[in-house]
């Protein structure tokens, strides 16, 4: 039997096992976390770690099965058309992408820390939202449309941003969903009409 390599478990096992390391080791995770300063004095690698290091577990958990979920089907998609390395690319500079409004508006900001998947995770579930709308997916068991789970997702991320709790930069959510659609629209124009067929078309 032979077997197919997936760069989304391969993802999620990179970035539990970074999360895991830098939880035993705290000087770890402040050389990797998203420090806005620290990037314009030359320590450019915290763009791209932040996003394999998490607050705790239940960050690490919703961030790796929500991309559990989505990134096994995006690879279906990508991978041919891109190949694997492709598809490890756009899920780095969503990470990147994700956090530069962030990283702007606090350069001089020494108190500023973020990190998370949350940017790229978006990312893959909002190009994954672009394609299906309406597929149903088995969230704790319970039926939920793809689109329906977004809007939570999105809803949960806008009311976290103002409580403003942590290190976890919430607003990346939005801002990764904003780069996995424009990717795929880069991809493939066409499924910006074909998305709004769909969504107005759910039993279609």
């Amino acid at each position: 039997m032979n077997f197919e390599p997936s760069v989304t478990l391969y993802l999620i096992v990179a970035t539990v096992a970074v999360s895991l390391l830098a939880w035993q080791n705290p000087r770890w995770l402040q050389a990797m976390i998203h420090h806005p300063p620290s990037v314009q004095r030359g320590e450019y690698w915290r763009l791209v770690t932040h996003g394999f290091i998490h607050a705790d577990g239940t960050h690490l958990a919703f961030n790796m099965i929500t991309l559990f979920f989505f990134g096994m089907a995006m690879e279906r998609v990508l991978v041919p058309a891109i190949g694997m390395g492709g598809f490890v690319l756009f899920y780095l500079a969503a990470i990147v992408l994700a956090s530069l409004p962030s990283h702007l508006s606090h350069l001089r900001d020494p108190g500023y820390r973020s990190l998370g998947a949350s940017g790229a995770v978006s990312a893959v579930l909002f190009a994954y939202i672009l394609l299906q709308p309406w597929s149903l997916l088995f969230v704790f068991f319970i039926p939920v449309p793809a689109i329906v789970f977004a809007a939570v997702y999105v809803g949960y991320s806008l009311y976290a941003q103002r409580q403003n709790r942590g290190n976890i930069n919430h607003s990346a959510h939005l801002w990764g969903g904003a780069w996995g659609i424009a990717f795929m629209l880069w991809l493939e124009p066409s499924l910006l009409a074909r998305f709004f067929q769909e969504l107005l078309s759910p039993l279609g």
